[in-house]
């Protein structure tokens, strides 16, 4: 297995929503060092089940294991303004190219009479479950909650590595974060990319993505001009800041552009968990005490991200509706 060049943290320490102690200062230190140079890290210590991640890929492998019909059962089309569901093969987008991979878009479990879903706020609503594996829909809720707790806790420490209070991001962003989940399987690529990955390159949009990874590998994370791997660690997290940690913080901390390129020869499983801002918390700039922060800078896409000004749903929306152009309309307001 090759070596991570990315830190590893133990995040046990910020479990509890104590008082800062010297365990945590280090573990804040380190999250610091981590989102100020890279914006990626492994978390180890987390809290999540090892049962509970092992039923989750139980269940998922079987799911994708069926047949093209079955799966479409559960097709986004279905999905509506929740935006969830299956999407096959080469059924999404990143910038503008079909990615190398079939998906389950899943989020927070909101029933019908819930008031933002009455008031038809777009990404909020029911999942659509599979009728098999049954066992899929219990292990999805589950980590959920477990996965809530866990980002809470990561994003205690970033305001704590920020020099806030550490309820900084619940009191203003994430007290009714808004929470999104996926998982992807990815088939053998014969090719080592060119004009297709697994997934191309990328930021994500929110503030907080937490990955379970399989043990295949194929993530690469942008390094400076390098391209690095992000290989498996056994129980641990891959964790990397969003585009609203970048516009909150103008740049101090980046998010950080990677892809996947699947050249194992098997089948690759990943699960990311996004711990965004609610759909309508305003973003606003922190201050930030560091004189060498840039103002702008030029990001892979070309987006002019520190000029963005309204809600995060206000971003998402225009993020997403590029990603699935077809279902564009099921989410337009």
């Amino acid at each position: 297995m090759k070596q991570s060049q990315l830190p590893v943290i133990n995040i046990n320490g910020l479990l509890t929503n104590a008082n800062p102690s010297a365990d945590q200062q280090q573990i804040v230190a380190q999250i610091a060092q981590a989102c100020k140079t890279v914006g990626f890290f492994y978390i180890t210590g987390h809290g999540v089940s090892e049962t509970l991640q092992r039923q989750l890929e139980e269940a998922s492998h079987s799911f994708f294991a069926q047949p093209e019909k079955e799966k479409m059962k559960i097709s986004m089309s279905k999905g509506g303004r929740a935006w969830r569901g299956y999407f096959p093969l080469e059924g999404e987008l990143t910038s503008g190219r079909p990615d190398l991979k079939e998906g389950l878009y899943f989020g927070q479990e909101l029933p019908d009479d819930h008031e933002k879903v009455k008031a038809g706020l777009a990404l909020h609503g029911r999942n659509l479950f599979p009728q098999h594996p049954a066992e899929l829909k219990a292990a999805v809720l589950q980590y959920l909650e477990s996965m809530k707790q866990t980002a809470h806790a990561v994003m205690r420490g970033i305001a704590l590595s920020l020099g806030l209070e550490k309820d900084y991001f619940y009191t203003r962003y994430t007290s009714d974060a808004l929470i999104l989940f996926r998982i992807f399987h990815y088939p053998p690529q014969k090719s080592p990319g060119g004009n297709q990955w697994g997934v191309g390159e990328h930021t994500d949009y929110g503030l907080l993505t937490l990955l379970k990874q399989d043990t295949v590998g194929g993530l690469q994370v942008k390094s400076g001009d390098e391209w690095i791997d992000a290989p498996p660690i056994p129980n641990s997290f891959v964790c990397n800041i969003g585009d609203m940690l970048d516009r909150m913080t103008a740049g101090y901390y980046r998010s950080t552009p990677h892809r996947v390129l699947n050249t194992s020869g098997k089948d690759r499983y990943s699960y990311p968990f996004f711990f965004d801002p609610a759909f309508e918390a305003t973003i606003q700039p922190i201050a930030i005490s560091e004189p060498s922060i840039p103002t702008e800078y030029q990001r892979w896409d070309g987006e002019k991200l520190h000029q963005f000004e309204g809600t995060y749903g206000d971003y998402l929306l225009r993020k997403v509706g590029k990603v699935f152009p077809d279902l564009k309309s099921n989410i337009s307001q």
